[in-house]
């Protein structure tokens, strides 16, 4: 049993599988970081010095100014704002795969292979398909050679 899930685990797909779930993880939080620190303060400060990781909605009847404090005192909070910023977050992760798996795609194309030569010709009486070495139509039953093909 041991050797068959050593035999499964080493397999090339399984190994691939990790290794992109690590480099994955390891991407996520890179764009996590960029939309946290890089995106979202220069969009806040356009939007009139708005912090979209403080802004909530407190279900309370508490009023608390952030969303610490909210959740400091127990405040049961909606946390639009990191929302956005989760929304956002996934957008660029979306994307960067689009572009990545579209590269990738694109190395991958092949030239066209050749058509595959013909499996059938036409009966020169009847104009039926038939098969290319036949030497006799099954629709209408005449003979003949290649020299009589179409």
């Amino acid at each position: 049993m041991w050797k068959e899930f050593r035999e499964f685990a080493m397999r090339g797909n399984v190994v691939d599988l990790a290794v992109g779930l690590v480099v994955g993880a390891a991407f996520g939080k890179i764009v996590t970081s960029l939309v946290n620190d890089m995106l979202m303060p220069p969009l806040g400060l356009v939007l009139g010095r708005v912090d979209f990781s403080n802004l909530f909605v407190n279900l309370g009847s508490q009023h608390d100014a952030t969303l610490a404090a909210a959740k400091q005192a127990g405040a049961a909070t909606i946390n639009y704002g990191l929302f956005i910023n989760t929304v956002i977050d996934f957008v660029i992760v979306a994307f960067a795969i689009f572009l990545l798996v579209r590269q990738i795609n694109r190395l991958n194309r092949r030239a066209p292979a050749e058509p595959a030569p013909p499996s059938t010709k036409d009966c020169p009486y009847c104009v039926t398909a038939i098969p290319i070495a036949a030497t006799r139509c099954r629709a209408c039953t005449s003979h003949f050679d290649e020299t009589d093909a179409v």
